[in-house]
């Protein structure tokens, strides 16, 4: 059972308490961090996605390696939450994302936080994403896929995959021939390890890149787009985000 279960009657409570206590400088009563320069002149409403200052979407799904279903804000109140979008055939930024958490996954572990970091990488794909893939893609890119904080989702059809990823994240996907490649123009990871697609390497997916760091409130802190951002931008963020609480 895992430690959230005990602790999350007190730690909703403490959640709650909190709210209203944070706030950055330039007003924004829901998150630590300022406006990225990025989304600066970028009113957050337009954006498909979940963007700066608002609330991560609550969706329950299946995460198969820990058998039972998880919320998306299963950590608010507890802890912070990062939320990427995935497929393990993917030759492109899906491995490079997925390096990212479990390079966090990591860094909470030896600092001793990790029951207050939630890693969701969420498949799109999942016809393909058997229990095996989604284990040995989190293993080569370097994440224990045992541990209580790595929450690999994947929905139960690809019905279900379009009514979450595209219709409640706003993350866009399509599949395509695999010869003609996607993943907004790039190819081949700049970082992590790509899976091999095995006999499932006729098609692939054209699809929005998206890393999410969501505060302990359930707020979103920042939106990474559409790159992979580097890891020590990414624990930069979640160190300063993690000192305000």
């Amino acid at each position: 059972m895992r430690r959230r279960t005990f602790l999350g009657t007190a730690a909703v409570s403490a959640g709650v308490a909190l709210a209203g206590c944070i706030g950055d400088e330039d007003g924004n009563p829901n998150t630590v961090l300022g406006e990225p320069d990025r989304e600066v002149d970028v009113d957050a409403e337009a954006l498909a996605y979940p963007a700066y200052g608002q609330e991560l979407p609550t969706v329950s799904l299946p995460a198969p390696l820990h058998g039972e279903e998880v919320a998306t804000t299963e950590y608010v109140g507890e802890g912070e939450t990062l939320v990427t979008f995935v497929f393990t055939r993917c030759p492109g930024p899906c491995p490079g994302l997925t390096a990212v958490l479990a390079h966090v996954q990591s860094t909470a572990s030896e600092e001793s936080y990790a029951d207050e970091v939630a890693l969701m990488p969420m498949s799109f794909d999942p016809e393909h994403d058997t229990d095996e893939r989604i284990r040995e893609f989190s293993e080569l890119n370097g994440a224990d896929p045992d541990a209580d904080n790595w929450l690999f989702l994947r929905p139960e059809t690809p019905q279900r995959a379009q009514e979450v990823v595209h219709g409640t994240f706003g993350v866009g996907f399509e599949e395509v021939p695999g010869e003609d490649g996607g993943h907004d123009g790039h190819d081949q990871a700049e970082q992590g390890e790509p899976l091999d697609p095995g006999e499932h390497d006729d098609t692939t997916f054209v699809h929005t890149n998206l890393l999410l760091l969501v505060n302990r409130d359930g707020y979103v802190e920042r939106t990474y787009t559409p790159q992979p951002p580097r890891p020590d931008e990414v624990l930069d963020d979640l160190e300063a985000v993690r000192d305000r609480y």
